[in-house]
């Protein structure tokens, strides 16, 4: 089992990183609080803790190992922490975890279930079950120090705010990314997802 990845982060988007290492690219698949620490590091020598899981349906025959990477031990702890919850899984945690691990501990902590239901995919019956199982497991990661971002962080919020927009507007995963990564191949700044969803909604007009 691979538990740690340290090689050059060659490409990023919105779901995963490539890790070069050698003659080999990797692809891991990692949280968007994850994404938000690389995006400073594209193009430098980076170390993912990381957890392996199988995907697929053993009935159809085809499981196909993947790889989750995260910047600590204690963020991938927290990640299988909250995977354990019936329910929840690996998938849905994965898209769930938009915010830093500190604010979502601290909500477990304080059972703000209004706060975990504004997670992706997390609904209220799912957030009650993460705090029955997780609440006295928390105090540690609420303490957790948090990391400083880079200057354009406003900018990267803004396409992780429109990425959730857009899905929950009806678009597949692969459609939300795609639409994001080329506005911001475009290299246009957007002060608000407002904005954002106004050039994205002229350019599809055009």
């Amino acid at each position: 089992m691979i538990t740690n990845i340290r090689g050059q982060l060659s490409e990023l988007s919105l779901t995963e990183a490539i890790i070069s290492v050698g003659a080999f690219d990797y692809e891991v698949f990692i949280p968007e609080f994850v994404r938000r620490q690389l995006q400073p590091l594209i193009g430098k020598e980076v170390s993912l803790k990381t957890i392996e899981y199988i995907e697929g349906n053993p009935q159809k025959g085809r499981l196909t190992p993947r790889m989750i990477g995260f910047m600590s031990h204690a963020e991938r702890e927290f990640f299988e922490l909250v995977c354990s919850v019936d329910g929840v899984g690996v998938k849905k945690t994965l898209r769930a975890m938009v915010r830093p691990v500190k604010e979502v501990a601290t909500a477990i902590e304080e059972k703000d279930i209004k706060q975990l239901t504004t997670l992706p995919g997390i609904g209220p019956a799912v957030a009650e079950r993460i705090v029955a199982k997780l609440r006295r497991k928390m105090a540690k990661f609420a303490l957790i120090v948090a990391k400083e971002f880079p200057a354009d962080e406003a900018q990267t919020d803004v396409f992780g705010e429109a990425y959730e927009a857009l899905l929950s507007l009806g678009y597949s995963a692969n459609e939300a990314r795609d639409k994001v990564e080329t506005m911001a191949a475009d290299g246009q700044k957007f002060k608000s997802i407002e904005e954002f969803l106004t050039a994205l909604y002229q350019q599809e007009r055009n």
